[in-house]
């Protein structure tokens, strides 16, 4: 009897800020949460040694009266929800009401904050109210956080450099100037200044803070819907990409998360454009009905569920393909230096600044009649799509080097055609045609037999079902085998039974089967068995005829691995090497 105690109130916040304080980074995420929720067009953060020494979090927002500013800090207190139907079309960045008094039992917190009639100071120091007084100060709310986790020091420990604290914050507030390009936010970090933007609305600005001019200038504008979501944003061409996927950035309604089947979806757009271990950079705005995706999943609100989420995959999946297809992909061997991007920032962000104008981009990576469209000024704009424009260059050959590449005159200079790489493309498309037209079957001689593990054996249905368009249909034999007794008629290029093998591996680890994945990795294989080597002399007409082939091709700026088919050597570039 009595062993069961309820804990007191400092007791449950300080396991709660386990969930929602895990670092600075997240107490920085919170903090400009809230800044957003209260209307801010104008938000700075302020930190010492990666936060934790000190943060400090200064809007202009709606602001609080000495009555909220009290009740913010106590646990489950929030204005975003009244009511449990509430939940399920929350619309605000914050709503569980369990930042601030998390945040409160592990540091000294100061809020100053002004509604514009009522002016307040709270201080709360490791959960016990100090004091709460009248305090000048401008309409909006300022937060500063000090002594983080100076009495938890078993979460001190763990904390890693300053430096590396700061880098996740910079990170975390990029993602909120892309997520809100029309408020202006100011970052600094221990006296300098880190990032600064306008708060115009324009995502391209942001882009070129956050990632630098090159990024910008190859930046792609996208827009595409269907019935229930509506994306926006920016693609980055595939002539550069990053190492690893933390370039990718998916919002929903403004909110920023991390959804790993979007991000492969994104991926799975890039897949014929870039090569494998490379990963592409790219923003999608994900406008939806809040009662599609329910927030409510953890208290760092970074997991979110979709109700619909396999349909925005697909639609990610096809959109972003189609919209690098029209697009010049051929990567230039030289850039010379672009102009000036934008004007400098005004230090006061309240007057009104220039909207930036179009794009300065070097002719290899932009093509003549193409524009970067410049997003109106507004709380969310939404960038026109680039329309599909076929730019594949007129090419001259005049010759083959080392019996490996074929040179050609064009518009832009000197293009330098891979040779393996063109015909590989070529015959992965021709293969690919044949075997989407071609449904023909044949019944073999002997069945193939494939062996399998006893739960593959269990699911035969299933798997037949996710790769019906292959025709090919796998029937149990025994409790650790399958085998197929027809097969179509193109499979005769193809090794059968490692190739059956490997769809069988590909459900196994990705717990589904994607016919048109499975079906481009076996054709790849193909072509490249099939196209012309390095180390062959090609006569002239040999190589016209490639150079046709190519330009008629789909997507004439890759080989099916992802690598570049040919690279472009500006003229002006040339010109300036022999000093003229």
């Amino acid at each position: 009897m009595g062993r069961i105690q309820q804990l007191d109130a400092q007791t449950a916040n300080m396991i709660a800020a386990g969930e929602v304080v895990e670092r600075p980074m997240g107490i920085v995420k919170e903090l400009v949460e809230n800044a957003i929720d209260a209307g801010s067009t104008r938000i700075e953060i302020n930190v010492e040694e990666g936060g934790l020494s000190r943060i400090t979090v200064a809007d202009n927002g709606c602001g609080m009266d000495s009555e909220d500013a009290v009740m913010a800090f106590k646990r489950h207190a929030t204005s975003k929800i009244h009511e449990p139907e509430d939940l399920w079309k929350i619309g605000t960045l914050g709503f569980r009401g369990e930042a601030l008094p998390s945040i409160a039992s592990v540091a000294k917190v100061t809020l100053s904050t002004s509604d514009g009639n009522e002016a307040t100071r709270v201080k709360i120091e490791y959960g016990k109210t100090v004091s709460v007084a009248a305090w000048p100060c401008n309409p909006g709310t300022e937060i500063t956080v000090e002594g983080l986790f100076y009495r938890t020091p078993a979460r001190l420990k763990h904390m890693r450099s300053a430096a590396y604290e700061n880098s996740l914050i910079q990170d975390v507030i990029s993602r909120f100037a892309m997520s809100h390009p029309e408020i202006a936010f100011t970052f600094t970090s221990s006296g300098r200044q880190a990032l600064r933007t306008s708060g115009q609305g324009n995502l391209l600005e942001v882009l070129y803070q956050v990632w630098g001019k090159e990024a910008a200038a190859a930046a792609i504008p996208v827009s595409f819907a269907d019935y229930d979501y509506q994306v926006t944003g920016y693609l980055v061409k595939p002539n550069i990409t990053r190492a690893s996927r933390n370039f990718m950035h998916v919002f929903l309604n403004g909110r920023m998360v991390r959804t790993y089947r979007i991000y492969k979806a994104i991926q799975d757009g890039y897949e014929d454009f870039i090569v494998k271990g490379r990963f592409p950079l790219a923003v999608l705005m994900v406008t939806m009905d809040t009662q599609l995706v329910d927030v409510n999943v953890h208290p760092s609100k970074w997991e979110v569920r979709l109700s619909k989420e396999n349909q925005l995959e697909q639609l990610i999946r096809q959109e972003v393909r189609e919209a690098l297809k029209g697009t010049m992909l051929a990567p230039a061997a030289a850039v010379r230096e672009a102009e000036t991007y934008y004007e400098p920032l005004r230090l006061d962000t309240d007057q009104d600044m220039p909207v930036p104008g179009p794009v300065s981009l070097p002719e290899p990576v932009r093509p003549a009649e193409e524009t970067i469209p410049e997003p109106k000024v507004n709380i969310q704009p939404v960038p026109e799509a680039a329309a599909p424009v076929r730019a594949f260059p007129e090419m001259q050959v005049i010759g083959q080097l080392h019996r490996k590449f074929i040179l050609c005159s064009c518009e832009q200079g000197l293009a330098v055609l891979d040779q393996h790489a063109c015909q590989e493309r070529v015959h992965y498309e021709e293969i690919r045609s044949r075997l989407n037209t071609d449904p023909a079957v044949m019944d073999c001689l002997v069945p193939i037999m494939v062996a399998a593990s006893d739960d593959l054996v269990q699911r035969v249905d299933e798997i037949n079902a996710a790769i019906a368009d292959m025709r090919i249909v796998f029937e149990p034999f025994g409790h650790d085998t399958l085998l197929v007794r027809r097969m179509p008629v193109w499979m005769q290029e193809v090794e059968e039974e490692p190739f059956l093998q490997d769809i069988l591996d590909q459900f196994r680890n990705e717990r589904e089967s994607s016919y048109a994945r499975m079906e481009k990795k076996k054709i790849a294989t193909i072509a490249c068995h099939h196209s012309i080597r390095f180390n062959r002399n090609l006569t002239m007409a040999e190589m016209q005829e490639v150079v046709r082939q190519l330009a008629a091709c789909e997507n004439p700026y890759h080989c099916p691995h992802g690598r570049p088919t040919f690279v472009i050597l500006d003229e002006k570039e040339l010109t300036k090497e022999f000093l003229r």
